[in-house]
């Protein structure tokens, strides 16, 4: 709710100021099978790669709380109790991907839905280090980052839809990398579109909605 929140705080400030509206402008929305049929193919290049070039976590709204913490405090399933320098205790977080709640911070890793390599692959080379930024902290939208199980996230790495799925709701797990794709702009190699499609196809043909961030 607390990132909604910001979203919606920022689609107002917006209009109000008449600040650009470029990173919220466009809303999409399409069945699943359509939405993979909408991402765009093409090859992808790893050269250049270094998790440095998307800096995180960080404070982006000034708050005290640097990005995991903000994705944890989101997703406890049990109160959350925020101390001092953004400290927590209590909580506790269901990992979707192997169906495990966990009551310690430091069995959760917070997942890049796309991994960093793999948007790297498809499209954020290009981009500026504040945009890879931005991206690599995203609270504007619950799909891109999630909290699960650490060597569940270690398992999966840098792995795209092809290479790698999660032993529950495989579903949901494709309809969130889809949206994360599509909400970045980010392009998909033949490979990972063909496993998509493959997979949809035992899926509910749910519709993905995604605002733009770029």
């Amino acid at each position: 709710m607390f990132r909604r929140t910001l979203t919606l705080l920022a689609l107002v400030l917006g209009v109000v100021v008449g600040l650009p509206a470029t990173a919220y402008a466009e809303t999409y929305s399409a069945p699943l099978t359509t939405a993979i049929g909408d991402l765009t193919v093409a090859s992808e290049v790893r050269t250049g790669y270094s998790r440095d070039l998307f800096p995180h976590w960080v404070d982006a709204d000034g708050d005290g709380c640097h990005a995991r913490n903000e994705v944890l405090i989101e997703e406890a399933d049990d109160p959350v109790t925020v101390g001092s320098g953004c400290s927590l205790s209590g909580g506790r977080w269901f990992s979707y991907y192997d169906r495990v709640s966990w009551t310690s911070t430091s069995d959760v890793d917070i997942d890049h839905m796309v991994p960093l390599a793999e948007a790297w692959d498809s499209g954020a080379r290009t981009w500026s280090t504040a945009t890879r930024q931005s991206y690599a902290n995203d609270l504007g939208d619950h799909r891109t980052l999630v909290g699960v199980t650490d060597d569940v996230n270690q398992a999966k790495s840098d792995q795209d839809v092809a290479e790698w799925l999660p032993q529950y709701d495989r579903c949901r797990y494709l309809r969130e990398f889809v949206a994360v794709k599509l909400r970045w702009r980010l392009s998909v190699d033949s490979a990972e579109k063909s496993a998509m499609t493959s997979l949809a196809s035992s899926c509910t043909n749910a519709t993905i909605t995604v605002t733009r961030a770029r």
